[in-house]
Order: C-alpha cells, then sequence, then structure tokens
C-alpha cells in the first residue's frame, strides 16, 4: 500500500493503519531500533510504541515522508530506552562509541538550545550530507543514524573495514571544519 493510501487510514481513524503500516514499515523500524539497543524485546517494544505515537500524531499532522517520520519515532523511543539502560550500566557501547566520535564536530546542544541555533545547525547538517557523494553519504548515516557497527557497514558497501573507519574520520573532520567555516562553534 502507498504512503498516501496509509495516511488516507490515518485520517478516517480505522485501525487497519497500524497493520499496513506494520507490513510496509515494520523491518526498516526494527532496524532502526536493534541497531541502537541491540535487545529484540527493547526493540520490538519501541516499534510498537512508534504505531502508537504515529496513531496519536496523524491527524493533526500530516507528515510528507512517511518512513522518515516513522524512523525518527522509532529512533527517538530507542534512544531514551538506550539511555535508561544505559544509566543502569547495561548495552552494548556501540552507541557510546558512536557519540563520541561524532562530539568531536558538533558542539554540545545542552549549552545554547535556542531553537533557532537548532534549526540553523540541522540545515547546516542537511547541507554538508547533501554534499558529500552518495557512498560517504550513506556509510555516514549508518554509522551515526543507525548506529550501525563498522563491520557491518563495511558489509553492506562492500568496502574493508579499514576503508569505512578511515571514511567515517575523514568526513567527521570535513564535517567538523565545515560547521567552523559556517561559524558553528565546536
Amino acid at each position: 500500500m502507498r504512503d498516501g493510501e496509509i495516511l488516507d487510514l490515518y485520517w478516517a481513524r480505522e485501525e487497519r493503519a497500524i497493520l499496513e503500516t506494520q507490513a510496509s514499515y515494520g523491518r526498516y523500524c526494527y532496524s532502526i531500533a536493534w541497531h541502537i539497543l541491540h535487545m529484540r524485546e527493547d526493540a520490538d517494544e519501541c516499534v510498537n510504541d512508534t504505531w502508537l505515537r504515529a496513531w496519536n500524531a496523524i491527524p493533526p499532522r500530516r507528515p510528507g515522508r512517511l518512513g522518515v517520520f516513522l524512523g525518527t519515532i522509532t529512533r527517538n523511543l530507542a534512544l531514551d530506552r538506550w539511555k535508561e539502560r544505559h544509566a543502569a550500566k547495561r548495552g552494548s557501547g556501540e552507541m557510546v562509541l558512536a557519540l563520541e566520535e561524532l562530539a568531536e564536530c558538533i558542539p554540545d546542544r545542552r549549552s545554547t538550545e535556542d531553537a533557532v541555533e537548532a534549526a540553523e545547525l540541522k540545515r547546516l547538517l542537511n547541507q554538508f550530507l547533501g554534499g558529500l557523494s552518495q557512498k560517504d553519504c550513506s556509510v555516514f548515516l549508518r554509522r551515526y543514524w543507525y548506529v550501525e557497527e563498522y563491520s557491518e557497514i563495511a558489509k553492506h558497501c562492500g568496502m574493508k573495514l579499514n576503508t569505512v573507519k578511515t571514511s567515517l574520520y575523514r568526513t567527521r573532520t570535513k564535517l567538523r571544519e565545515y560547521l567552523e567555516q559556517e561559524g558553528v562553534r565546536v
């Protein structure tokens, strides 16, 4: 079923919308949650919570890209769950490593939570990613959006493990330089 048809089901408040969403986006959302949490039960729960959040958000919202909308909800739920688990000193450590790598080139938002600055940073990140080659962008997003392990990225992209690490290091360096050039304090 197409996204527009699924959204129409939400707007009509038909429960079949959730079944169609699960059929179209269940594996995608589970993959996002799994890469962050590495626990089947938690990933399943995040996906189920995603359907509930979508049901409560549509209407009044009508997302332009349903997959991105659902993926963002899932990712945020998984990150919240990861933070809860991490506070309890559990987890695989991959998320910590990914966040530490990005911390080198992304400023700390806790000290400047001004909505205008956050929107500008988002715009700059999207502009930067748009300027990357498709492969570099894919590697970067797989690592820092989907939190995939280096070996998984290498396998999916047909690259050697060290090539993935080098690519990510160079992309982070370019991102830091780009943000500094745009006036963002890193």
